[in-house]
């Protein structure tokens, strides 16, 4: 079973509460359900990296020795935009990421996915966040991520640093 989940990124689609509602809405409802057969599953972040390959393959296996699904998450570019009126906030723009789709495309054509029931799910916003909030709704047993290598992951920190530090579940970085 193969599929794929594109979910709008997390700022776009939250609700606002009515000012007279007599209870605020719950941080579940700003998102669809998860596919219940994915639940305790792997989370695998992917970007068509060569690290994010070998993380992938190390969570296919895992996966398939535990006999659970797969949820891979590309999480797309988003620029930070200054608003210059009043002084406001930044604002985070979306910038239009086709890469997932070419992704998806390659990932349905692997063979080594063929052993396991996997779901590509889109997000937007910050890696770490993201990938610790697709464990969360999907309850998931470990993250796996690759290493980060360059220059900036030397300066900004690396991805696998900062999940390992804010994580709430396993988290595997593969070299």
């Amino acid at each position: 079973m193969a599929g794929h989940e594109f979910f709008e990124p997390a700022d776009r689609k939250r609700p606002v509460a009515e000012p007279t509602a007599p209870e605020p809405l719950a941080a579940d409802e700003t998102r669809p359900s998860c596919d219940p057969a994915f639940r305790h599953g792997v989370v695998v972040g992917f970007d068509g990296s060569t690290s994010s390959e070998r993380a992938l393959a190390y969570a296919v296996g895992m996966a398939h020795r535990s006999g659970s699904g797969l949820i891979i998450v590309h999480v797309a570019n988003r620029l930070p935009t200054t608003v210059w009126a009043g002084c406001e906030p930044p604002v985070f723009v979306d910038v239009p990421d086709h890469r997932t789709e070419v992704l998806g495309l390659e990932l349905a054509c692997a063979d080594h996915l063929s052993e396991v029931p996997w779901i590509l799910v889109e997000r937007g916003g910050d890696i770490c966040h993201e990938l610790e909030e697709v464990g969360r709704e999907y309850e998931a047993d470990a993250i796996v991520v690759g290493s980060t290598h360059g220059i900036a992951g030397r300066i900004f920190g690396s991805v696998a640093g900062r999940l390992t530090k804010r994580a709430r579940r396993p988290v595997i970085v593969i070299p």
